[in-house]
Formats: structure tokens, C-alpha cells, sequence
């Protein structure tokens, strides 16, 4: 479990604005308002993921803004952060479509509000006090998108969590932490060399490697999710000791490439978990 600096949410939370005594509901759970739209579970089901997405995304954002301030895989890294950008707001509307409880609607609007900023920030020069704003934008964006997900989840259909849930949301996590990976990895190079960002790194390699050590131990997996785990696996076996060197430092483009790949093969993943 990591520990986010997010003295935004703190604030928040301590005036009460996320106090509401309603459980979590989203629409197709609302008995106060037949007028409210149904939603089926497989429609929960994928906001729950496109909730999921966005906290990838948050780490996928500022990781593209330190590295395109440090010029390394800048193309690409550009690219990125412009498709990301555009990913993690539509997804936050299609989110507070979704949603009726008041609770969950305050965070949508408080995480509406801090990407507001982000955008505004990525735009600056880039210089370590503005990667430094980044950072802390990107983790009470995370932190956000986490409590939208528990949100979101917490009075589903299902009266407890299943071994699928589980599994589904230790592998859409893995999509989170390669990129955290990646964006701690390149903030320590630009010169923010502090005893968090070696720590916010090498927590996210441990809770990586356990992660991946449940799925693959997962009696239920199919031949195609065995497969691409094997594939991760043999990936990181190679890499996760490039991400540990992180204070030797001199490999932030293969720690681009690598953590990318990672990303896209554990999105893979989750969908595969969810069509059990």
C-alpha cells in the first residue's frame, strides 16, 4: 500500500466535503429515483475498469512530462501524454455519467479540478519546482481515482468480493505501478533525488513482484493467461533490477520501453480476467 501526498484530498476529507452518510450507489442501484437509469453489471463492470484506467493514467501523464523535460524518448513521450491527456478526461465524464452518489460525484469533481491543473502545469517550462508540482498533482490524482474505483465497487450487485474481483483488480493495478515505475525511475535522473522518490520506487517494484507472483499462482488462469504472464514475467525477471539501480541510474529509455510493454501486456490481462 502506498502512501500518498496528497495534502489536497486530506483537506478535503478533514472539512467534510466527502462526509455524506449515503453508501456508495451508482445508477442502477438508486431506489430513491425511479427515474434513474439501469446499469447492467457488465456495463459496472466496464466503468469500473475505465475508473481503473485513470489511475494508470495519472502516473502515465507526469512519467511523460519528466521525460519529455529530460529529452529522452521525446517523439513517443509526446504523443503519449497528448493521448492520455484526452483518455483520462473523457473517461472522467463518462465516470460522472455513471455515478449518482454524492460522495463519489465530490471526488470526480475534486479530481476534475486538480487534472485542471495538471494540464495547466504540463504546459510550463519544465524545471524541477514544476516536476515537483507534477508529482504531487499526479498522486492526489491517483489517490482520486482510487477512492472512485472503491467507490464505484463497494455496493455492487455481488454480496462479496469474488476470486474473478480479486484477480481483476490485482492485474489492472499491474497497468498502475509500471508506470509509477517509470516516473519515479525518471524524476530521480532529473535531479529530485530525495529518499521518497528511491522509496516510492521500490515499493512499487515489491508490490509489482507479488502481484505478479498471485496471478501466475491462479489455478484458474487460461492457457492465453498463462501465456502473457510468462511473457511479463520473463520481461521483468530481466528489467526489475534496472528499476532497483535507480540511484546508478543511465538506462531511463529501456525503463520507457519496458515499463510500456509491461503496461500493455497487463491491460491484456485484465481483460482476459474479465471474461472469465
Amino acid at each position: 500500500m502506498f502512501k500518498y501526498k496528497s495534502s489536497l484530498v486530506c483537506l478535503l476529507f478533514a472539512v467534510g466535503i466527502l462526509n455524506a452518510n449515503e453508501s456508495v450507489i451508482v445508477s442502477n442501484s438508486v431506489k430513491s429515483s425511479p427515474s434513474a437509469t439501469s446499469i447492467n453489471d457488465s456495463k459496472m463492470e466496464n466503468i469500473v475498469d475505465i475508473a481503473g484506467r485513470n489511475r494508470m493514467i495519472s502516473q502515465k501523464i507526469a512519467k511523460d512530462y519528466i521525460y519529455i523535460g529530460n529529452k529522452v524518448a521525446l517523439g513517443t513521450a509526446k504523443i503519449e501524454l497528448k493521448n492520455a491527456l484526452d483518455e483520462f478526461g473523457n473517461n472522467l465524464s463518462k465516470i460522472k455519467l455513471s455515478v449518482n452518489d454524492s460522495e463519489v460525484k465530490n471526488m470526480i469533481d475534486f479530481v476534475d479540478m486538480s487534472f485542471g491543473d495538471f494540464k495547466s502545469v504540463i504546459k510550463e517550462p519544465f524545471n524541477l519546482d514544476n516536476a515537483q508540482i507534477v508529482l504531487d498533482l499526479s498522486e492526489s490524482l491517483l489517490e482520486g481515482s482510487q477512492y472512485i474505483v472503491d467507490g464505484l465497487t463497494k455496493n455492487s450487485s455481488k454480496t462479496a468480493k469474488s476470486a474473478k474481483d480479486k484477480l481483476i483488480a490485482k492485474s489492472g493495478k499491474q497497468r498502475m505501478l509500471a508506470q509509477r515505475i517509470a516516473k519515479y525511475y525518471m524524476t530521480y535522473q532529473s535531479g529530485i533525488k530525495d529518499k521518497n522518490t528511491v522509496r516510492q520506487m521500490k515499493d512499487a517494484v515489491k508490490e509489482f513482484e507479488e502481484n505478479l507472483k498471485f496471478l501466475m499462482a491462479n489455478p484458474g488462469n487460461t492457457v492465453q493467461i498463462n501465456n502473457k504472464l510468462n511473457e511479463v514475467n520473463r520481461l521483468w525477471k530481466i528489467v526489475h533490477n534496472f528499476y532497483l539501480g535507480i540511484e546508478k541510474g543511465g538506462l531511463p529509455f529501456i525503463v520507457f520501453k519496458s515499463t510500456n510493454d509491461i503496461t500493455k501486456e497487463m491491460d491484456d490481462i485484465t481483460k482476459l480476467y474479465d471474461k472469465l
